[in-house]
């Protein structure tokens, strides 16, 4: 049988090359909410913050564009008793939060409830400093 020549040859064993993990530059287009436009680019903390934002106020898996790890499943909540809801919204901010590696904890926890609401205060440790945190969610 006629050895086929066009299959790659390979010369020992696996290629042994270390990697070393740099962090490159976050530079993002930067969201001016209060106008609703954007407008420059940001880097660092501001885009950490800018990525909170989006991430909190994304429902997961409602938007095709966005990947289905992207975004807080809160809408689940809505005619939960507040004791559950509570606790579930720590759960879903902080697994929503930690799919950015730039982010590493998820602390500080305050709730305070209303008749149809739950507002959490909370302090999202990142790569570049702490950032205090408030997101309402209805229940």
């Amino acid at each position: 049988m006629a050895e086929l020549s066009f299959l790659p040859q390979t010369t020992g064993g696996f290629d042994t090359t270390e990697f070393t993990k740099t962090q490159m530059p976050g530079f993002t287009y930067c969201l001016d909410t209060a106008h609703g436009r954007v407008k420059g680019t940001t880097d660092e903390k501001d885009a950490v913050l800018q990525a909170v934002y989006v991430m909190l106020n994304v429902e997961r898996y409602a938007y095709p564009i966005y990947s289905r790890n992207y975004g807080v499943e809160l809408s689940e909540l809505i005619g939960k008793p507040k004791d559950y809801a509570i606790s579930e919204i720590k759960r879903l901010i902080t697994e929503a939060l930690l799919q950015d590696d730039r982010v590493t904890e998820v602390t500080d926890w305050e709730f305070t409830t209303g008749r149809n609401t739950v507002t959490a205060k909370f302090t999202i440790n990142t790569i570049y400093g702490d950032i205090s945190a408030i997101k309402e969610v209805e229940i």
